[in-house]
């Protein structure tokens, strides 16, 4: 059956969600076009360049009308101009610890279908730790603070050259199943300025490196005009996003892990003191040499002693500590 080509294509891309039975947070985007195809991961840069260029490349659908299906659930929803949705609901069913499948459809007029996609919502024991992680220069090597080598780095390489930090891959398992077992993994929430745009690599990234899966969080969507700009979204919407899931979830005790590249000490020190009973840990990459010695009186400035804080250089480092305040069993 031949392709109606008048008819417009739309994508509609669902991120994972998270959340218990009483709330219940999944997000995403609609798009105009087809998907971007899956790829082959070479060495070839100008390959890498032009896959990158496509992301950017991005037609949002403004006021599309969306459609959730969840169990025998529905729920409804408008895109924003730059085609982004979220729902927020509530399970009138028992949402059991572990992975769910979602389906968000996008809806003509006469409400029928246009386009569908599906996601997956995360739901984790109530008496499980969290782990809130930044991704650049805290798990993934991006040189954030020098802006040469971090455009290199992102326009050359791919989700399978790019590299993950020594050690950080066994540290992230070991934590993923402390105090719990491994089909009921403790959940991971990774939070960064990055943009949406980037989300399908960096789950690709992820997925490659065997790194716990999980939630992102990630910034507003840009345009291709505006991709030298990546990554240095406002840093206020990080502890936002920070702050919203520690609402979420207000049984868990969390672990925030960053780097001092840029704002990670600041924002989790904040954090920490308007949650001080909530946190039980923060981790900071020390990827700033220059900048050691006003991260740590950052982090000897929060209120509650209880909470650990340790200023690491090599993940090898931090699982010693984690291993030493009984953190990892």
């Amino acid at each position: 059956m031949k392709e109606d080509k008048s008819q417009p294509i739309f994508t509609v891309k669902v991120y994972h969600g998270y959340g218990h039975k009483n709330n219940l947070v999944v997000f995403g985007h609609v798009l105009t076009g087809k998907p971007i195809k899956h790829r082959n991961y070479t060495k070839n840069r100008w390959g890498n360049i032009l896959h990158l260029f496509k992301l950017f490349f991005v037609k949002p659908v403004a006021g599309a009308r969306v459609q959730l299906l969840w169990k025998q659930q529905q729920c409804f929803s408008t895109t924003e101009k730059d085609g982004f949705y979220k729902f927020e609901w509530e399970s009138f069913s028992t949402a059991e610890a572990g992975w769910h499948t979602v389906t968000v459809n996008m809806l003509n007029t006469d409400g029928s279908i246009a386009a569908a996609g599906s996601g997956k919502v995360f739901v984790p024991h109530v008496t499980q730790f969290a782990f809130i992680s930044d991704i650049d220069d805290t798990v993934l090597v991006s040189y954030s603070a020098t802006s040469g080598k971090r455009i290199k780095e992102l326009f050359t390489k791919n989700p399978h050259t790019r590299k993950a930090f020594n050690d950080v891959v066994n540290h992230y398992h070991l934590l993923s199943v402390t105090h719990t077992t491994v089909d009921v993994p403790n959940p991971f929430f990774y939070v960064s300025s990055s943009e949406w745009n980037l989300y399908d690599d960096l789950v690709e990234f992820f997925k490659h490196n065997k790194l716990p899966e999980g939630a992102f969080l990630l910034s507003g969507m840009k345009k291709w005009h505006q991709l030298l700009k990546t990554g240095k979204t406002k840093h206020e919407g990080k502890l936002i996003r920070v702050v919203r899931i520690l609402e979420a979830f207000p049984q868990q005790r969390f672990v925030l892990m960053g780097d001092n590249s840029q704002s990670d000490p600041d924002i989790y020190a904040a954090i920490a003191n308007k949650y001080p009973n909530r946190i039980e840990a923060i981790y900071i990459r020390n990827i700033k040499l220059k900048h050691a010695a006003t991260t740590e009186a950052i982090l000897a400035g929060i209120t509650n002693k209880n909470i650990y804080t340790f200023l690491f250089d090599t993940n090898e480092q931090a699982i010693r500590h984690s291993r030493t305040i009984g953190l990892i069993n």
